[in-house]
């Protein structure tokens, strides 16, 4: 099982990216999904989470410009970050919080599962 994490790159104050997480592999279901970012000397924080049934959460420093959504058929989590601002420069990671697997011998959940970092860069 992957979390492959696209769509980073650099944008202008102002603009718009869209970030995408993919899971592969063979899933069964996936709880809770969120994005992280860890900018250059600073700890990892959330920014936004949504549940299985689409309840979001987000950091009040991105409430009104970021929209985390997902879709479930795809097993994919997205990040909408319109006006982003320079201090949203940061690798953002995707996370799931308990990852169902089927395997040969039946299902198995994974907890905390993290994709690799997509970097994002804000310019002023």
């Amino acid at each position: 099982v992957q979390l492959q994490a696209s769509g980073g790159g650099l944008v202008q104050a102002g603009g718009s990216l869209r970030l995408s997480c993919a899971a592969s592999g063979s899933i069964f279901s996936i709880n809770a999904m969120g994005w992280y970012r860890q900018a250059p000397g600073k700890q990892r924080e959330l920014v936004a989470v949504i549940t299985s049934g689409g309840g979001t959460n987000y950091a009040d420093s991105v409430k009104g410009r970021f929209t985390i959504s997902r879709d479930n058929a795809k097993n994919t989590v997205y990040l909408q970050m319109n006006s982003p601002k320079p201090e949203d420069t940061a690798v953002y990671y995707c996370n799931a919080d308990r990852l169902v697997e089927r395997t040969p011998s039946g299902l198995r959940s994974e907890y905390d599962y993290w994709g690799q970092g997509t970097l994002v860069t804000v310019s002023s």
